[in-house]
């Protein structure tokens, strides 16, 4: 991890200037996209944002994936908030120019991080029971949300990689939906912007067979059919950085 940040190029924009917060590896990671009208999704979100659409279609995605080797730059690891599964629902913005990821809801198997994210990062987490189980190329994910007071939401499901990794090409509908280096939400003084960094995402094909996704049920987005697009990710270093306030004006590089 040490040397993600000698490599830059791939992005839209330089990563900040300041030093990391936290440092993270994705795992066995799923992207799920389906197309969704444009119209409906955008009246989902807050204002300061603008739904980001390819050749004037928007899409929600789902992505489970088990984060791992997760610490903050100045702390030592902190138990069970170190290696454990999420799994997100999103989609694509843009505040001031800026390419982001607006996520609807995060839910991971981690007690103490699905609050430190939430305090911290001002991000919709939720407590699940999750599990995952890989066999070679497949991989088995379930997640059943568990959080106090929230309403049910549960996947089932699993993919199988059939292709090698590869960068995506800039201008193509898988570059558009994956590189991205922020992420949005919503705090108590409005709007605010998270920067991650990352080598450009190694995608590979693959296949999935969904038994449950109703992970859309609560925001009025009926998933039909499997996701026409599936990609899977075997692993990837990932920095972060807090959260900061969108401001009117900001440069947006």
């Amino acid at each position: 991890m040490r040397n993600l940040l000698a490599k830059t190029q791939h992005r839209p924009y330089p990563p900040p200037k300041a030093a990391a917060a936290m440092r993270m590896r994705w795992r066995d990671l799923a992207f799920l996209h389906w197309p969704v009208d444009s119209a409906r999704l955008a009246g989902l979100l807050p204002a300061g944002l603008e739904l980001d659409t390819f050749e004037g279609q928007a899409y929600v995605g789902v992505v489970p994936f088990e984060m791992d080797r997760t610490r903050f730059h100045w702390l030592p690891p902190i138990p069970t908030t170190v290696r454990f599964l999420e799994l997100n629902v999103r989609t694509y913005v843009l505040a001031e120019g800026k390419p982001g990821v607006w996520f609807f809801s995060l839910d991971a198997a981690s007690w103490l991080a699905v609050r430190g994210a939430r305090a911290g990062f001002h991000l919709p987490y939720f407590d699940a029971r999750m599990s995952l189980k890989r066999d070679l190329d497949r991989v088995d994910y379930s997640s059943e949300r568990t959080h106090t007071g929230a309403p049910s939401a549960r996947f089932v499901g699993r993919y199988r990689v059939t292709g090698p990794a590869r960068a995506s090409l800039p201008g193509s509908l898988e570059h558009f939906l994956t590189e991205r280096y922020c992420l949005y939400s919503l705090g108590s003084r409005g709007l605010l912007r998270g920067e991650i960094h990352h080598a450009a995402w190694p995608l590979r094909q693959a296949e999935v067979d969904l038994e449950v996704c109703d992970m859309t049920r609560l925001l009025g987005l009926e998933l039909e059919g499997p996701p026409p697009l599936v990609h899977a990710v075997d692993t990837l270093d990932v920095l972060g950085w807090w959260p900061h306030r969108v401001r009117a004006g900001e440069n947006p590089t």
